[in-house]
């Protein structure tokens, strides 16, 4: 066994002792990325997860630093930049990542990137 993996091991034995949460937080962040366009919510969540969504959410929250919801939304921001440096429209990104109307994500994009989808956009051409 090299060191390194030594090292992980003794790191994921101290930090993650619990080998059922952190199957159920991975098979939920995975769950999460694989519907990025669907809606989603906690109730929908804890049930893939079979879990409480309360447990579910103290869980992520341990394991990631976030809720599930943030961390979805972080992964939808992110593909937003993705696609829109493609050249998709604003209208095509909003929808094809899961958000509903195309001034909620506009405001959450300014709010998080300080600058509009249409001027992030112009920047990157």
């Amino acid at each position: 066994m090299s060191f390194y993996l030594h090292e992980i091991n003794r790191i994921k034995n101290t930090c993650y002792s619990n080998s059922k949460q952190i199957e159920t937080v991975i098979r939920t962040r995975n769950y999460i990325i694989s519907n990025l366009d669907k809606e989603l919510n906690l109730d929908m969540l804890s049930d893939t997860g079979f879990t409480s969504k309360f447990h579910l959410l103290r869980l992520f929250k341990k394991y990631y630093g976030q809720t599930p919801i943030q961390y979805l939304t972080d992964i939808r921001i992110g593909k937003s930049k993705e696609y829109l440096k493609k050249g998709m429209s604003v209208t095509e990104t909003c929808y094809s990542i899961g958000f509903e109307s195309p001034s909620s994500f506009s405001t959450l994009f300014k709010r998080r990137f300080g600058r509009t989808p249409s001027e992030f956009q112009k920047e990157q051409f």
